[in-house]
């Protein structure tokens, strides 16, 4: 077996550590191309380009505002939420716990349903009610998201005060306990499965609100394009109107006034009248 001189052999590894080092210079002075540069291997095409991701803040129907800043929270009460405890809020519990009454009947009780089930061609039983009630509950909560722990705690009495009405409007119906059960246990898979699509659609384009609106709303039997058209427009009108209400009389009153469900100029915000409230909370 031919053998390679020492010599020889010390100047081949040191040629070689000398273009490897070179190499490394060569590849930390180029600019980093980050995940819209598709990898390639020496001597190979890339054929696929690398999918980027498309936002486009101008459909965003939420408050456009910097993210605040978390509250300072002292350590007695890191610990207290630690141990599940409830922590400290700026308002008075009571106060909120009726406001939050208030809103979820506000989401009831000022809703056309009839003009609902009507222009969106929807049976009139008490889950079609349900859907379009969720829907308004929903809205609530995403608003009522922006204000922080007290936020927080009125989107929990919320849901509690709807769930207590869907049981004993479904009571006054007639259905009995086994099948009052069972639908409970539907609507909420449902409600918590709408919640998710209904936030990716307010935060996306109108093609992916109008998809979960079909969804969700329409039970996937929607047939005319016009009603998710007018679906969507109602739902970003209405998040918008309700993003100008001030966070505090919300937290303390709970009122909220909901657009018309067809207006001839959709793009206008309505003036909005401040409610009063007292140290009761009423």
């Amino acid at each position: 077996m031919y053998r390679w001189p020492l010599q020889v052999a010390a100047r081949s590894v040191a040629r070689a550590a000398g273009s490897r080092t070179a190499r490394a210079k060569v590849l930390d002075q180029e600019p980093f191309l980050g995940a819209s540069a598709p990898l390639q291997r020496p001597g190979t095409s890339c054929l696929t380009q690398s999918r980027t991701l498309y936002t486009n803040t101008q459909l965003l129907s939420v408050k456009e505002t910097p993210q605040q800043a978390q509250e300072e929270v002292g350590a007695f009460t890191r610990l207290f939420e630690a141990m599940g405890f409830p922590s400290p809020l700026k308002y008075n519990k009571w106060k909120m716990k009726i406001a939050a009454l208030r809103m979820y009947t506000c989401c009831v009780e000022r809703i056309n349903y009839d003009e609902f089930f009507e222009r969106c061609s929807l049976a009139d039983t008490l889950n079609s009610w349900f859907l379009v009630t969720q829907l308004h509950v929903w809205m609530c909560l995403v608003r009522m998201r922006q204000e922080g722990r007290e936020g927080r705690f009125l989107c929990h009495y919320i849901v509690h005060a709807m769930w207590g009405d869907v049981e004993q409007r479904s009571k006054i119906m007639g259905i009995d306990a086994f099948h009052r059960k069972e639908t409970m246990k539907t609507m909420t898979e449902n409600f918590y499965a709408a919640m998710l699509g209904y936030d990716e659609g307010i935060l996306s384009d109108d093609r992916v609100l109008a998809a979960a609106l079909w969804r969700n709303l329409f039970c996937c039997q929607c047939e005319e394009p016009q009603q998710l058209e007018l679906l969507v427009e109602y739902v970003r009108k209405q998040m918008q109107f309700i993003d100008s209400l001030n966070g505090e009389d919300l937290l303390l009153t709970g009122e909220v006034q909901w657009r018309p469900l067809v207006e001839e100029n959709a793009q206008s915000i309505l003036k909005v009248v401040r409610p009063t409230y007292n140290d009761a909370g009423l």
